[in-house]
């Protein structure tokens, strides 16, 4: 933006050239934006616009994107009076005051939000200084048109003015921004449009080209499981275009309040101020908060001020874990990055179906689906629960614990069929001390059936049946699942969640855990369009843990390998026969 004392010659400064000019004015928003424009506080008063830590970093974001040449398209998840709004019209004020030819269309949620949204841009207007105020004409709808209001036509051609424009409506009404070419697009609160969003939103895009110079930004706090969250999702996994950012509400430094004398601090408080770094201050306001702005609900408070995205869409069903403390983990776990990541090559197997020989450990942070946050240690012993898919899963999951210490070492997931998820499995098994693996095997036996033919030492063996002939249990490899068990492990897992949530590494399973709820027969699964892989792998992976020693070998101690028939029969024993046949055959530990 030009300074008071620039001369002009049509319309920009003395030998700056028009794309010179929109290339300066993309860049320097922000000195514009904090030396021109004026806002209502929450006090009433006037007062200039100086962003604040939060308000920077969106800032920052777009300015990245304008950097890279991008089109800006950025969707933002957001606690409740951030300021948000004001920096994204104040963005595009500034664009529409200082660049011809810009088409910027906001809409909101409710009438009075977009009556809110055009006075907050007439105010910018009617403050600026009379050098760099625009020439505007009149109108009676909820716009902003700056272009000279001369009705004499041979003014208006050799002056127009910027023709450029800032309109505001609401959300809701057929056929909005449809006919337009526009700039710039400000979707607010877009979790609580009216009627069909998707369709009302598709629509507004579709007058946006695909150009450089375009900015369209979506925020909205949560509200609920909807089109919103379908987006926001699309966005954090990188398959719809938009750049995601969250704000949490400790982001903003106005949010903290005096400590008043002899306060004491809950555990839930205490962890929250270890987890996110928080003040007493902070701690105070969300006390404050929940009380007077949540009606003591501190489930509206999770949804309104949320401390992580997760948080923020948490309560949409009835949780099966204690989705509260999960979330202080996740954001824990979010923070923490696998020590490795990557998969098991070897050579391709010449018998079909093969098993994999003279694999080695290959280390891919691109394109590995094997995370590891501790690498197998000498002597620990380990367990790896298997979910196959099927029943609707495309995924096989792979889930590892260190068994002394119940901890998970690794993660295993991927798409990519029985035959290479056994192979990778198998490695998996092997690289972990010949851990104990337990396969699922309701809906997918091959799995199970592989490693048995591989002879893979050592197996998870289920009760099965009364043999007709022996009367004696029979025993099968592999896990299943059904009306009996599905309870007891997932009960099991509920209580490690409760007493032990630190022992999960994976933000993924964490996230799955968050939506695992009891449906309307109080069964507890995934909500739809969600996973539960990782949740059941968890669940047969602690279950199981029982038939694998909890001890560590000592160095130098004599270790051999069992044939799996040599495994079955220690575990058909009682504990005198299993010290028994230890001293005979020698530990496999």
């Amino acid at each position: 933006m030009q300074s008071s004392g620039d001369e002009m010659k049509g319309g920009r400064p003395n030998g700056v050239s028009r794309r010179g000019e929109i290339m300066q004015n993309l860049r320097n928003p922000k000195e514009y934006i904090e030396n021109n424009l004026m806002i209502r506080n929450k006090r009433n008063q006037i007062v200039p616009l100086i962003l604040k830590p939060a308000q920077v970093k969106l800032y920052s974001a777009i300015r990245e994107e304008h950097a890279a040449g991008r089109p800006v398209q950025i969707i933002i998840l957001k606690a409740r009076q951030e300021g948000f709004s004001t920096v994204t019209e104040a963005m595009m004020f500034q664009d529409s005051a200082t660049r011809e030819l810009v088409q910027t269309f906001i809409i909101a949620h409710r009438d009075d939000s977009t009556a809110n949204l055009f006075h907050m841009n007439k105010l910018f207007y009617d403050c600026l200084s009379a050098p760099i105020k625009p020439m505007r004409k009149n109108s009676n709808a909820k716009e902003l048109v700056f272009e000279n209001p001369t009705k004499k036509a041979a003014e208006k051609e050799g002056n127009p003015g910027l023709r450029s424009r800032i309109r505001c409506v609401t959300a809701g009404g057929g056929g909005v921004g449809r006919s337009d070419t526009l700039t710039n697009v400000h979707a607010s609160e877009f979790a609580f449009w009216p009627g069909d969003k998707m369709s009302t939103l598709t629509g507004i895009l579709q007058a946006v080209p695909n150009d450089p110079d375009t900015m369209v930004i979506i925020e909205s706090t949560a509200n609920g499981y909807n089109e919103f969250k379908d987006l926001w999702d699309g966005a954090v996994a990188g398959t719809n275009g938009w750049r995601p950012l969250f704000f949490a509400w400790f982001e903003d430094p106005d949010y903290q309040m005096k400590v008043e004398p002899g306060t004491e601090w809950t555990d839930e408080e205490r962890e929250l101020r270890r987890v996110y770094h928080l003040t007493e201050e902070q701690l105070s306001w969300r006390r404050w908060a929940i009380k007077h702005k949540c009606n003591g609900d501190v489930n509206l408070f999770h949804q309104e001020y949320p401390g992580c995205p997760e948080e923020a869409f948490l309560f949409s069903g009835t949780p099966f874990f204690n989705n509260e403390k999960i979330v202080l983990y996740l954001a824990q776990a979010l923070k923490t990055e696998p020590a490795a990541v990557g998969a098991f090559s070897y050579p391709e197997p010449s018998a079909e179906g093969g098993k994999p020989v003279g694999w080695k450990w290959r280390a891919d942070r691109r394109t590995g689906y094997i995370k590891v946050w501790k690498k197998p240690e000498s002597g620990v012993p380990y367990v790896i629960g298997a979910d196959t898919a099927g029943d609707g899963s495309d995924r096989f999951v792979a889930w590892v614990i260190d068994n002394t210490t119940g901890k998970q070492a690794a993660e295993l997931c991927f798409t990519k069929g029985s035959i290479l998820f056994t192979r990778q499995l198998y490695c998996l098994g092997l690289w972990y001390n010949t851990a104990l693996i337990a396969v699922e095997t309701n809906y997918n036996s091959y799995v199970s059936m592989k490693l048995e033919e591989w002879h893979y030492p050592k197996l998870y063996i289920r009760e099965e049946s009364v043999d007709s002939y022996t009367h004696r249990l029979s025993r099968k490899y592999g896990f299943q699942t059904t009306s009996r068990t599905r309870p007891v492990i997932l009960e099991s897992l509920q209580t490690i969640m409760d007493e032990a949530p630190g022992w999960v590494a994976s933000a993924e399973t964490l996230r799955e855990m968050l939506h695992f709820v009891y449906n309307e027969e109080r069964r507890p699964e995934a909500e739809a369009g969600e996973h539960d892989d990782r949740v059941m792998a968890a669940a047969i992976c602690y279950f199981c843990r029982s038939q694998q020693t909890a001890q560590r070998a000592l160095p130098g101690g004599k270790k051999v390998e069992w044939r799996p028939d040599q495994y079955e029969d220690y575990y058909n024993a009682d504990e005198e026969g299993k010290a028994y046949l230890i001293q005979e055959w020698g530990s496999p530990w």
